[in-house]
């Protein structure tokens, strides 16, 4: 399976998270989403194994429980701090969003305090975490998506929010992403084994009537009115273009 297009730091190499979590079906799973969506992903199940990691290779971010077996997740996050980086140039304390089940106010209130990036409590939203761990590394780095847009309709990566016409477009993860490779692509035919290497990450002759299936589906949404922005290029691929005058 082929490697997606990674969130990558701006030396180019792809962001680096620290899982912490005692439970080992949320580290599983965490683990194996985030590296699917192209981070490079190391796991902990104690605060003291986090903390020697992060110690030998400084993470990009570390997503943290509070309650682990040795210590709390507000030690980590204090003793995290004061570690020195290990990676030169680094620059200013490790993003840390904490993921955890304790959802009092005065939880949330202590771990923005003590520097806490964001707080999501269990149980979570797979696609909601995913979009607010890239909202804290922009953040951190003072970076911002850009808007897409191809005639009159507008994709925005940071929500993804989409409208056509200005009415809000409701599309599935899958669809959203095979839109946004589209729209990233406008005015070039993108083949299937393109799609299906971008979007699914198949490299190894992945059933390519998928690629069809939801291109009828993005056209119900999308394209319900005219004009037409979606194109069947006969024996190519799909395209995503301006409307021609």
């Amino acid at each position: 399976m082929a490697a997606p297009t990674p969130p990558s730091h701006s030396s180019g190499r792809p962001d680096h998270l620290l899982v912490v979590d005692d439970e080992p079906t949320v580290r599983e799973l965490l683990r194996t989403a985030l590296r699917y969506t192209g981070f490079h992903v190391d796991a902990a199940a104690t605060g003291q194994e986090a903390l020697d990691l992060a110690a030998r290779r400084t993470p990009d971010l570390v997503l943290l429980d509070v309650m682990l077996p040795d210590m709390e997740g507000f030690e980590v996050i204090r003793r995290l701090r004061a570690q020195p980086r290990a990676r030169p140039g680094r620059g200013g304390d490790v993003p840390v969003l904490f993921v955890t089940a304790r959802d009092d106010l005065q939880d949330r209130l202590h771990g923005l305090r003590l520097g806490g990036d964001d707080y999501v409590t269990k149980p979570f939203d797979l696609e909601e975490l995913i979009a607010r761990i890239h909202a804290v590394l922009r953040r951190t780095r003072g970076e911002q998506l850009a808007r897409l847009t191809v005639g009159d309709l507008a994709l925005e990566p940071d929500s993804h929010h989409v409208t056509r016409a200005g009415r809000t477009v409701r599309l599935s993860p899958t669809e959203f992403r095979l839109l946004h490779f589209l729209v990233a692509n406008a005015g070039r035919t993108m083949t299937k084994n393109q799609i299906l290497q971008s979007v699914w990450e198949y490299d190894f002759g992945g059933d390519p009537s998928i690629v069809d299936t939801y291109i009828s589906y993005l056209r119900r949404k999308v394209d319900k009115g005219e004009p037409k922005l979606i194109h069947t290029i006969r024996g190519v691929g799909y395209v995503i273009r301006e409307p021609r005058p």
